[in-house]
């Protein structure tokens, strides 16, 4: 076991986490520094989440919010939309300061494995990337995902930022062995 994967706690995000959380979330999707590598900083303004869309999800039987904590500070979160045979993986955010270091290869197995503690029978993991987000693509098509060839139009009615280039949705999935 690494020292990055000891020093990390996992438990199911509460209501109590909501402040927190949505600063996580928007200030690894929307703030840049030095580490960030996963912004969406210039292709998309405004708030990625809000106090309100988050409790709205935590209260939906079928999601489940993970948090990754370092000494009782939440530095990461990864979410799990339960459908079937399949889960959608979003809302995966890994605090600017703590990018570029491994964590969010962790993050991710720790998800997709405890996915598969809570139902045994998935045969899909599947989560939408930004067509732009290259990087991204890159770094989930290197833990087994693929594209699916399927794109869908940025959800500007969801209240998630405002597109400053032209924005689709791309599916990937990893079949589940």
């Amino acid at each position: 076991m690494t020292m990055t994967s000891m020093i990390l706690k996992y438990r199911i995000a509460t209501q109590a986490d909501l402040t927190d959380l949505v600063h996580l979330i928007n200030a690894a999707y929307r703030q840049k520094n030095e580490n960030t590598w996963t912004t969406e900083a210039e292709f998309v303004v405004g708030e990625r989440i809000s106090c309100n869309q988050l409790e709205q999800q935590l209260e939906n039987n079928h999601f489940h919010l993970l948090v990754a904590e370092f000494e009782h500070q939440i530095v990461a979160c990864i979410a799990l939309t339960f459908d079937a045979l399949a889960v959608e993986i979003g809302t995966f955010a890994i605090a600017p300061d703590w990018q570029n270091q491994g964590f969010g290869k962790l993050v991710l197995a720790y998800a997709e494995t405890y996915a598969l503690s809570i139902q045994a029978d998935l045969e899909v993991y599947v989560m939408w990337v930004l067509n732009v987000r290259t990087e991204l693509i890159e770094f989930y098509t290197r833990r087994g995902y693929v594209q699916t060839g399927v794109v869908e139009d940025y959800p500007l009615d969801a209240n998630v930022g405002i597109p400053q280039v032209d924005l689709h949705l791309v599916e990937m999935r990893k079949v589940i062995q």
